[in-house]
């Protein structure tokens, strides 16, 4: 069993820890200086010695670790391990007696009271991600308690860390048996093949379920769609199942092509009737103005961060740029879907971006729908940077 530090917390924010905060932040700590060894249990008490909460020590994005329990009496093994489980299955009980979708979150880091582990399930099988070298050492116990309360085919893991926060490469199989892939899930009846064996991505990013069906259901019938940073394309297929005209995906990774072809054979779509263009985002837009291109839809999810030849791209920083560019080939009364998966800022401060971006064209707008994340992606009130999906649905004229 681990044994326990006492770390303490300082006055200026201890409620917040009493009221359930659940990032171990280093600015809450008066003596950091002691953690040595990530995976450590930390017992958070205030200055004074009393018990304020238990967690884990480690180092993640901004944070120290995560608060497991605020019940002292509460050991970090496997049983406990096993009970956040449970109920988080529990809680996802709709989900699986889907079948028309068959890829999900079960279990949201801190949002299902375990920060720095995600649970994905994708047909049978489960993807761990772990985020920190700390999370990783409860590895043995994780698995353990995941094969007694649920039916596992095979288990998978992305280590999302190392020394320089990368994700680290490696066959990815745990336990169980070794799925064939690609293996084909259902996400609101739609073919999506994903891979859990290759690489940090699975093929499909799954908090954007809902955007996706909205696309398919109500916005792309009849119309000519440009899907920008379109990773494997899923918002094309979608759009291209939901009766758009045509669909032009664009994305400067060489395997984005291959993979958005593989999308769309999946689901009996001919890919040669599809725009599929390896190329940076910013230059396609010059291109497509060059050449007095217009679209009826335009989906805007860039990455936080991006880096290419000519551009740095920083969501917080570029959006409006970005949001500027898109508008010059939107067509009047079309629609842009501007997405972003920023946790630095929220909704409001989002909506300035693209408030700011029609203000400076002198151009009017409405916001015709909003997204955040889907219900399987279950956050804490407490913790609002774990809401990190915006999504608007932007109307133009």
């Amino acid at each position: 069993m681990k044994s326990e530090i006492s770390i303490k917390i300082n006055d200026k924010v201890k409620a917040e820890y009493a009221k359930g905060y659940p990032l171990i932040a280093k600015e809450a700590l008066e003596n950091p200086g002691i953690l040595q060894t990530e995976g450590s249990i930390l017992k958070l008490v205030d200055k004074q010695g009393r018990f304020l909460a238990k967690g884990y020590y480690g180092l993640q994005n901004k944070g120290y670790g995560w608060v497991l329990t605020r019940d002292e009496n509460d050991i970090i093994d496997q049983a406990f391990i096993e009970r956040k489980l449970a109920t988080a299955i529990g809680r996802r009980q709709s989900f699986f007696t889907n079948p028309e979708t068959t890829a999900f979150r079960v279990f949201n880091g801190e949002g299902d009271g375990f920060g720095g582990l995600i649970v994905d399930y994708y047909d049978g099988f489960y993807l761990l991600s772990w985020y920190s070298e700390g999370v990783y050492t409860f590895k043995d116990q994780v698995i353990a308690a995941l094969q007694n309360v649920a039916e596992c085919k095979g288990i998978y893991q992305k280590k999302r860390f190392d020394t320089k926060g990368q994700y680290i490469e490696e066959d990815d199989f745990v336990a169980g048996e070794r799925g064939e892939f690609p293996l084909i899930v259902k996400e609101n009846g739609v073919n999506v093949a994903v891979y859990l064996n290759d690489g940090a991505m699975t093929g499909i990013f799954l908090d954007q379920r809902d955007v996706r069906n909205a696309i398919k259901q109500k916005y792309a019938k009849d119309k000519n769609v440009l899907n920008t940073f379109s990773y494997t394309g899923a918002f094309s297929v979608v759009a291209a199942l939901g009766g758009a005209v045509k669909t032009t995906s664009v994305d400067l990774a060489k395997r984005s092509s291959s993979k958005t072809i593989e999308q769309f054979s999946v689901n009996g779509i001919d890919f040669e009737n599809q725009d599929i263009l390896v190329m940076d985002v910013f230059n396609y837009f010059k291109y497509a103005k060059r050449k007095e291109l217009k679209f009826d839809m335009v989906i805007l999810d860039p990455p936080s961060f991006a880096r290419s030849k000519k551009y740095t791209f920083s969501t917080s920083k570029d959006y409006t740029n970005l949001m500027k560019e898109a508008i010059a080939i939107t067509e009047k009364n079309g629609v842009i879907v501007a997405s972003t998966n920023s946790a630095s800022f929220g909704m409001k401060k989002f909506k300035g971006f693209i408030d700011k971006a029609f203000k400076e064209l002198r151009g009017k707008y409405s916001i015709v729908e909003e997204f955040t994340l889907p219900s399987d992606f279950r956050v804490q009130k407490e913790f609002k940077e774990g809401d990190y999906l915006k999504v608007l649905f932007v109307k133009l004229g």
